[in-house]
Formats: C-alpha cells, sequence, structure tokens
C-alpha cells in the first residue's frame, strides 16, 4: 500500500497568505513526478498556526527519489543563498505513515 507525507508547518498568521501563494505558484512541481499520487495543503481553521502540507506515494523509495530530485533542484546553483526568499514557516517536522487501510464513497 502507499505512504502518507505530512509535513507539518508553523506559519505565523501575517505569513499565511505568502505561504499559500508559494505553494500556488510551484503547481505541478510534484505531480509528474514518478510514484506520486496526492497532493493537499490544509489551511488550520481555528486554534492553531500549523498548516499540514499532505502527500501520498506510492512507496518510500518514490518520495526519496523525489526528495533528492527537489533537494538538488534546490541547491544547484539557481541564486546565491541571500536571493532567495525568507521562509514563510518558522518551523516545520515531516510525520511518515504507511496506509494500512482505505475505502471512498460507494459507486451507485
Amino acid at each position: 500500500m502507499s505512504i502518507v507525507k505530512i509535513n507539518v508547518l508553523t506559519v505565523p498568521e501575517e505569513q499565511r497568505e505568502t505561504l499559500e501563494q508559494r505553494f500556488a505558484a510551484r503547481a505541478g512541481a510534484v505531480e509528474g513526478s514518478d510514484g506520486f499520487e496526492w497532493f493537499e495543503l490544509l489551511r488550520p481553521v481555528e486554534g492553531t498556526d500549523t498548516y499540514l502540507v499532505y502527500t501520498r506515494w506510492r512507496s518510500e523509495e518514490d518520495f526519496q527519489r523525489w526528495m533528492e530530485g527537489r533537494a538538488q533542484t534546490a541547491h544547484g546553483g539557481e541564486g546565491a543563498q541571500g536571493d532567495r526568499p525568507k521562509p514563510a514557516a518558522t518551523g516545520a517536522t515531516l510525520w511518515s505513515f504507511e496506509v494500512v487501510q482505505q475505502t471512498g464513497p460507494q459507486q451507485a
């Protein structure tokens, strides 16, 4: 079965719009990756400053290949370190899960 990676981002209220705009601007960046199955950016509704970035992958190996490719691109000399925008999140934690059961809507 698939694996799920949830990036837990602490985002101050004044940075929420920035974070959402950055994710919107990179739409399509992960969809073509081998083994990619699903993405969702979850905005907090009340009582927290935590965003969840949900991705689902065919396997841990597929996720790791994507991470290695993404990291190479991010550090491949695309401008000096000082040219990069300040992160919108003040903290991040990666949660990992294996899908052990799943269901969907009943088909009529």
